[in-house]
């Protein structure tokens, strides 16, 4: 694998407009595809099969008129008080206009569906009243008959008008009865607060939210945000206001800024700063244009681009950065130009492909889990980051064949090259042999200080520490819960927690998230039977602990589907709601059993539900997979058995603590107020099995650099103990560095407009903060010193059958240099 590396570095150095034409092309057509094709993205969750699916299936089949998405829109008078008549009148005329916006079905007006729910009250009221006159007066017609003799004629005949008087009251009655039920039922579900402060109203569109443009979105808010000239203050649920079309936001500006800011640092100059900045830039382009330009044919959630986006540029910058820091020591080292970019290649090349291939394999991964869209998640962020890598092995030799020596600022030439004369002078007049031992004495002597050096030093003090402190770290992790995000999880100052919040203070946080209830009628029923019977089971529904209303909504016309609106005690995302949840499925046998009926839950309240359950139900299998075929990787590639368990567990220990700090943050509220948490709630339900595919690709990143540099160091003939302490020494700047600029990369997410994505980019950075700095820093280095020579043992019958894919170069340290190259630059020591 080196060997085709070198090659491959090689020919792209040498070739190198040719290789940048090549990109340049594929970069136009991608972004033309995108320009083109790109159609909306959705957060649309669901899963099929589930059941929540299949009873919006149902609805759209059998009752199509309740199908279709909702979206909440609170109203508030903006002095506090409560609303005057004209602002009645003027939300009423302003909800009439929304129904002129496209895709909008209808809307509930809260003040004309308060007034008509007092209407029906009233007549109600009026014909419970007329109906006691009527059977009063019945009643006394009754008493004066019973005085004439039973067997005359006129007694019969009065007898048989009252009989009839008395089943026309008795219908009359059930009538009444049956509406004073239903008014009983729709009075529980409230649209304007008790003080008259607040009200509700509802839009239904003729789409899933998911399909709503961001034009129809805004259009419905430019309508009623006229309402500020009439004092009124207009706030919008989560499902109206979010746009995901928008990928980047100024944190993520701010993290990127970061990044550049240490590359800066540790290179020197701008030229070798901006080189690995343009490589993830390229490969982002690339990746994320290309999903984006499938949007159009591929139902896809707005996390899969940002996902794509946060790893393009996290491992972009890396990978190119490892073979840049290569190519840079190798020059002044007194390398020649194309030799050492093809060397560069064939070497951190060879470690950089291994290292996203792991990426790669726990990214496509999540296609086996079964649930579409993590599926397609998992397969655009796998697609970006195998472009980063291919870019870094051919765009990135072709850039540094162009930029020659400027890669290396005059200060750090000039360094070097005292640093040389001081060298060569305390080297005159010893042999080859002495002075390579002298090297080896000096790398030696050096790699015994700094981190490296004192972990080794005191490899069980170092060991038994950091696993305590991540086991530490890691206890909130027991608690975790988990949910897709609501109205209560968005930015403080935001129009979608102000309109969750003003529900939850008014009508109860359960109006915030409704769980819709089908059911399937018996036939052969009339309107009567079929009203009396959607009554009774919305009884069977209120009795479910924790629900505060239960409300039959519509019934279709061949009376077999009915639709029933439930509101839980608290907000969707809440445990008890997910209780709830599974009540109601449970009280389904006892309303199949007592009124023949049966029913189902849809609605996003149980999808999110179903959704949650599903991928907890996914991550054991996943995590197998993905662990079971990186371990095979890193077999391959070190050629050991126990090398391979440690970089796994020092990955689940790095796992559980990053677990440890999103609970703590986001679902208990520690440090809200830094990371902008103002509504602790239960964690992004898919945030544990992205987690565990991404971290554990870039742990084993980490791992592959760092252990290959004590591998090569150990095929080279140094002392296990010894080798393990010198590839720390050669491999920690740049993996410090790559880390840095990752945990800054993931933390501009932490604040991004997306807040779905501010959890996932926490629990990224802090991870790899973790495992790059606590376990591959501390923990590996340490363990591996106690198990010296072992840490490379390998049964035979295995090491024979194991093809050879020569990570640390050892093919590339004997290859004849050709006659071509040095070429194209003068050498190193004399570009100054």
């Amino acid at each position: 694998m080196a060997l085709w590396l070198y090659k491959l570095g090689r020919f792209s150095a040498r070739r190198a407009w040719l290789v940048i034409t090549a990109w340049a092309v594929i970069v136009g057509l991608v972004g033309g595809a995108a320009a083109l094709f790109m159609g909306p993205m959705s957060n649309n969750f669901q899963i099929p099969g589930t059941e929540t699916q299949q009873m919006a299936d149902k609805l759209q089949a059998d009752l199509p008129e309740a199908s279709g998405g909702t979206g909440a829109v609170v109203f508030t008078s903006t002095n506090g008080e409560p609303f005057t008549a004209a602002q009645e009148t003027a939300i009423t005329e302003a909800m009439k206009t929304v129904t002129e916006v496209p895709t909008v079905k209808g809307v509930i007006d809260p003040f004309l569906t308060t007034a008509s729910q007092k209407d029906g009250a009233a007549q109600l009221a009026g014909g419970a009243a007329q109906l006691a006159q009527e059977q009063a007066k019945l009643d006394a017609q009754k008493a004066q008959t019973a005085a004439l003799p039973a067997d005359s004629p006129e007694a019969q005949a009065i007898a048989a008008q009252l009989e009839a008087g008395q089943a026309t009251l008795t219908a009359k009655k059930a009538e009444l009865d049956s509406g004073q039920r239903t008014s009983d039922a729709a009075a529980a579900v409230r649209f304007v607060s008790e003080n008259n402060k607040a009200a509700i109203g509802q839009i239904q569109f003729t789409e899933s939210m998911n399909g709503v443009t961001p034009a129809n979105r805004q259009l419905v808010q430019d309508k009623l945000n006229t309402l500020e000239s009439s004092g009124v203050t207009v706030s919008y649920s989560k499902e109206i206001v979010e746009d995901v079309s928008s990928l980047f936001g100024i944190s993520e500006i701010v993290g990127i800024a970061v990044a550049a800011a240490v590359l800066l640092i540790m290179l020197g100059t701008l030229v070798a700063a901006g080189l690995p900045l343009l490589m993830a830039v390229v490969g982002v382009g690339i990746g994320v244009g290309g999903t984006m330009a499938l949007t159009s044919v591929i139902e896809m959630s707005s996390i899969s681009p940002m996902l794509a986006l946060m790893l393009g540029l996290a491992v972009g910058i890396d990978y190119s950065l490892f073979i840049v820091n290569r190519h840079r020591q190798q020059l002044m080292a007194g390398m020649a130009m194309r030799e050492s970019i093809a060397k560069a290649t064939g070497t951190s090349g060879n470690a950089v492909t291994f290292a996203g291939l792991t990426v790669v394999i726990a990214l496509a991964a999540l296609a086996v889990t079964g649930l579409p869209f993590l599926a397609v998640l998992g397969l655009a962020a796998a697609a970006t980051v195998a472009v980063s890598v291919i870019i870094a092995l051919t765009l990135t030799p072709a850039l540094l064949s162009l930029i020659g020596t400027k890669i290396i600022s005059r200060k750090a030439w000039a360094k070097n090259a005292a640093a040389t004369q001081i060298h060569n002078a305390a080297l005159e007049g010893l042999s080859d042999a002495e002075k390579s031992a002298a090297d080896d004495a000096a790398d030696i002597a050096r790699s015994a200080k700094g981190w490296g050096g004192l972990v080794t030093k005191h490899p069980v003090i170092s060991l038994v520490t950091a696993v305590i402190a991540l086991v530490v770290i890691a206890i909130p992790a027991t608690g975790l819960r988990l949910a897709l995000p609501d109205g209560g999880s968005e930015p403080v100052d935001s129009s979608a927690f102000q309109a969750y919040s003003i529900t939850g203070e008014n009508f109860g946080t359960g109006m915030n998230g409704p769980i819709i209830v089908v059911g399937s009628l018996p036939a052969g029923l009339d309107q009567a039977a079929a009203t009396e019977l959607n009554l009774d089971v919305a009884d069977k529904l209120r009795e479910v602990h924790n629900v505060t209303a239960a409300v039959p909504v519509m019934v279709s016309k061949d009376l077999r589907t009915a639709v029933y609106q439930v509101i839980p005690t608290e907000g969707p995302a809440s445990e008890s709601t997910v209780q709830v949840i599974h009540d109601l499925r449970s009280e389904g046998a006892s309303i199949a059993s007592e009124l023949d009926v049966t029913i189902g839950l849809t609605g996003q309240t149980a999808a999110n539900v179903d959704v949650s359950e599903k991928l907890g139900a996914a991550l054991p299998p996943y995590l197998a997979i993905v662990v079971g075929l990186s371990l095979i990787l890193l077999i391959l590639v070190f050629r050991s058995i126990l090398v391979p368990l440690l970089a796994t567990a020092g990955f689940l220990l790095s796992l559980v603590a990053a677990f440890g700090g999103v609970v703590a943050v986001y679902q208990w509220g520690w440090l809200g107020g830094i990371f902008d948490v103002a509504n602790p709630a239960a964690v992004l339900s898919f945030l544990p099995i992205i987690l565990i595919g991404v971290l554990f690709g870039l742990a084993m990143d980490y791992q592959v650099f760092i252990a290959s540099g004590m591998r090569e160091a150990y095929a080279h003939g140094q002392s296990a103990k010894q080798a393990v302490r010198t590839g720390f020494k050669h491999a920690a700047p740049v993996v410090t560095a790559a880390a840095i600029i990752m945990i800054s990369v993931f933390s501009g997410f932490i604040f991004s407009h997306l807040t779905m994505v501010r959890p996932l980019g926490f629990a990224l950075a802090f991870g790899v903060l973790v495992d790059a700095f606590v376990v591959r820093m501390t923990i590996v280095p340490a363990a591996m010193h106690l198990l010296g020579k072992s840490a490379w043992w390998i049964p035979k019958w295995l090491d024979k059958i194991l093809p050879d894919v020569d990570v640390e170069g050892a093919k590339l340290a004997s290859l004849e240099i050709p006659d071509d190259a040095g070429e194209l630059e003068q050498e190193p020591a004399t570009a100054r």
